[in-house]
């Protein structure tokens, strides 16, 4: 069922603890942790801690959860100190755009030049 935990979801699992993460932030609805494959010196992820396969779903289903992981990427980029040279949150939705956990998820990314269009 949409919101509730899923077995075989890697995401969920770090939510449980169940699986080890460098977690950076944590929310009553939301938890940030750095990727394991950065992609720019900083690259952390903010997940809810609810599972909805992709930020439409979380939009559509719970737009409060969903403005929360906006709020803690605005929360990461300070804590990380690159508020002032500019950082991206990109939220992949779908294998064709790039997603690779189907719990959604966004991904703070900065500390260098990020280049448009990406990809």
């Amino acid at each position: 069922m949409a919101g509730e935990p899923q077995p075989d979801c890697l995401f969920c699992k770090i939510v449980s603890g169940d699986i080890p993460a460098t977690i950076v932030r944590e929310t009553e609805t939301t938890v940030a942790f750095r990727d394991i494959n950065p992609q720019a010196p900083t690259h952390v992820l903010v997940i809810p801690r609810v599972h909805h396969p992709d930020a439409a779903a979380l939009a559509a289903a719970e737009p409060g959860i969903a403005a929360d992981i906006l709020r803690e990427a605005g929360h990461v980029a300070a804590d990380e100190k690159i508020v002032d040279s500019g950082y991206r949150v990109v939220f992949n939705t779908g294998s064709g755009a790039g997603q690779t956990v189907f719990h959604a998820h966004a991904h703070v990314l900065g500390g260098r030049g990020l280049q448009w269009p990406p990809g």
